[in-house]
């Protein structure tokens, strides 16, 4: 399917302030970008760069005054969620370099922690995708998905003992249960298509079977609509934005999805 997606975000700024924004797809794994606006408000320098995880990072300095940043994309993306029942477990050892990080213990993922819950949860499944999916299932049966009450930057223990939390938080418990088990998971962070509210949204892929695959426990199956815009270890990595100095919030932030025709093509 094609989608267009949008994010606009307007700041008041007090004083000259640095940003780092994560707000441009990239073409590859289950999507493509055909088009994409990108819009300064005032236009200002600014670069972009790649960072670790082969994310587009724009960084500019925001002037004292009133600045807003509007992105746009057309992205061709998968009707449905490629899913793997059975897709092996790898050891270790045959693991590809790249995937070692999304193993270990990070910020908001404290999978040395969830050892044994991970196996209990797990103990009925096959090594590999179904440990992942019956992860899954966990998820939503046990954590309250409340998308509009979490403000709060938690991680993956603290999660589990509040029992509800946004998309962030889903994905947090998810990976660190995933690492546990020596499964590689990241976060992914972007837009999904009919996701109800509207926002940004966040998910997580699990490397099984030699590749990614994609879980998200907030909805009720998995179904195709998903840009991704960022990956990474948590949601230290996948920020939309980051600013240094006095802390500046959005005075207004607007996301939309929309199905557009394929003539976009």
């Amino acid at each position: 399917m094609w989608l267009r997606t949008t994010c606009s975000m307007s700041f008041e700024i007090d004083v000259p302030t640095p940003f780092i924004f994560m707000l441009r797809p990239r073409s590859g794994g289950q999507q493509r970008v055909a088009r994409e606006e990108y819009t300064l408000t005032p236009d200002c320098p600014m670069e972009e760069f790649t960072d670790n995880f082969g994310n587009l990072c724009q960084r500019l300095l925001g002037q004292p005054g009133p600045f807003s940043i509007t992105t746009s994309a057309d992205v061709k993306t998968v009707d449905t969620i490629e899913q793997a029942p059975g897709a092996p477990f790898i050891e270790v050892q045959y693991l590809p370099d790249s995937m070692l990080c999304y193993l270990l213990p990070s910020r908001y993922c404290e999978s040395d922690r969830f050892v044994q819950m991970a196996n209990e949860i797990t103990a009925e499944q096959q090594p590999g995708y179904d440990q992942v999916s019956a992860i899954q299932c966990w998820l939503r049966e046990r954590i309250r998905y409340e998308p509009m009450l979490g403000n709060d930057q938690l991680s993956a223990a603290e999660v589990n003992m509040r029992q509800w939390g946004v998309c962030r938080d889903f994905a947090h418990l998810g990976i660190a249960l995933c690492r546990s088990l020596s499964i590689p998971a990241r976060m992914v962070v972007g837009y999904l298509y009919e996701l109800d509210p509207i926002d940004m949204h966040a998910w997580f892929e699990a490397y099984v079977g030699g590749q990614w695959y994609t879980f998200d426990a907030t909805q009720p199956t998995l179904r195709g609509g998903y840009v991704a815009i960022g990956y990474g270890r948590d949601a230290a990595d996948v920020a939309i934005y980051n600013q240094f100095g006095p802390a500046v919030s959005p005075i207004t932030q607007r996301v939309s999805v929309v199905r557009i025709d394929s003539t976009s093509d």
